[in-house]
């Protein structure tokens, strides 16, 4: 727990967005968890995320898929590699916060500047689909883009420079989010079904 007379530091976002040049898709979630907690030097770098989990068993029937021999990391090639593959862009909807609490929950993010989302895609010509991998980062897409929320699972439509923009608001792939990855991965099929991927 933070002390309360002592306002937290600013952390700004570590990582540069991963925008390959084909991608379809802009998958937003909030902010990295702190460096203590990674397994890897990329997003969802978390172990106790699901996010690659549920990319491995849409895709290859297998929860492990990208996981190291050891169990105990991410494989960030084979990751970057499907990402290419499949078209998926990746950042997140804050670029500076304060940690309200020590632990990598959304509900205690504070954030101080949120990310150009306009100049993000200005960088991906053939994106036509945005994915919220949670709740925080839905709230502020929604507040950039003054669009009602969808649902969990659900998908809104709405016009960026003469574009039409799908959004799909997903379920969290955080474990604090309490869903078992095979019924979050039936959430996240939807979109590539949807897209054909």
């Amino acid at each position: 727990m933070i002390d309360n007379n002592i306002i937290p530091e600013v952390e700004y976002h570590p990582l540069e967005p991963f925008l390959p040049a084909n991608a379809s898709i802009l998958m937003l979630g909030s902010f990295p968890p702190q460096k203590k907690k990674w397994s890897m030097n990329f997003f969802y770098p978390n172990l106790q995320n699901d996010m690659w989990r549920i990319m491995g068993y849409i895709f290859f029937d297998d929860k492990e898929h990208f996981l190291n021999n050891d169990k105990k990391s991410f494989n960030k090639e084979a990751i970057i590699e499907f990402l290419i593959d499949k078209g998926i862009a990746l950042y997140d909807t804050a670029s500076a916060v304060r940690r309200l609490q020590d632990n990598a929950s959304d509900k205690y993010l504070e954030v101080v500047e949120s990310t150009n989302i306009e100049l993000l895609l200005k960088q991906l010509p053939k994106c036509k689909t945005i994915v919220t991998t949670g709740q925080k980062a839905t709230d502020i897409l929604c507040d950039f883009f003054s669009i009602s929320q969808p649902s969990i699972g659900g998908k809104t439509m709405f016009e960026f420079h003469d574009k039409k923009i799908s959004l799909y608001r997903m379920p969290s792939s955080s474990r604090a989010y309490p869903m078992k990855v095979e019924k979050k991965s039936e959430f996240y099929k939807l979109i590539f079904n949807d897209l054909d991927i």
